[in-house]
């Protein structure tokens, strides 16, 4: 098994990184191969509302130039996905924000590609705002019908300068039974493959509420 972590900070290795890294070594202590793409750093367009993703149905957004058809299909064939930002002005950095429209908008409007899949939240914060970020990652997850695996506490640790979050005790093992955690539903996910029967997807209902 696979797990593929998308690392939103502009940073490589700052502490969005090292906080993803505390939930990877847990999965990979139980088998479970990780992979972290760093997409905070890059230079992605916000979503343009043009539908073409959905008109196309080729699992792939319109707009050319970045990495993110590149992630999508990294996140396809994955079976488990970390998202990791840190928090500009109580929310998802602004990189990562256009990332996930896009990548969630063409996932939902292709099939469903993320359905199923294992899917965690983390969050690296100076001081505040970690938990309206942290609830603002898991609306995509929710959208995309994936299964969200907990910790003993929301998935928030805190530092400042890169790697200062290892001085974080709490949130250090709010990491650590992330990981746990997320292996276990990993784990549980693929034994019921073919012995539990997965649900039907039914077709999204749109309703708009001006008459």
């Amino acid at each position: 098994m696979k797990v593929v972590a998308i690392n939103g900070s502009p940073k490589k290795e700052g502490n969005t990184y090292h906080a993803i890294r505390m939930v990877a070594a847990e999965l990979e202590k139980g088998g479970i191969e990780t992979e972290i793409i760093h997409m905070g750093n890059k230079v992605i367009q916000g979503c343009i509302a043009c539908g073409q993703c959905a008109k196309n149905r080729n699992e792939r957004c319109v707009l050319p130039g970045d990495d993110v058809n590149n992630a999508l299909q990294k996140m396809k064939h994955a079976d488990g996905i970390i998202l990791g930002t840190p928090v500009h002005y109580a929310a998802i950095g602004g990189t990562m924000k256009s990332f996930l429209d896009r990548a969630f908008y063409v996932a939902g409007s292709n099939g469903g590609m993320l359905r199923h899949k294992v899917g965690a939240a983390v969050v690296a914060v100076r001081r505040s705002g970690g938990v309206p970020t942290f609830d603002q990652l898991n609306n995509f997850l929710h959208y995309a019908e994936m299964l969200v695996p907990s910790s003993n506490y929301w998935n928030v640790i805190h530092g400042t300068q890169p790697g200062e979050v290892a001085q974080d005790e709490e949130g250090v093992q709010i990491m650590r039974v992330l990981g746990k955690n997320m292996a276990w539903l990993l784990k549980l996910a693929e034994h019921g493959k073919g012995t539990v029967a997965e649900p039907e997807a039914e077709p999204k209902i749109f309703m708009n509420f001006i008459h």
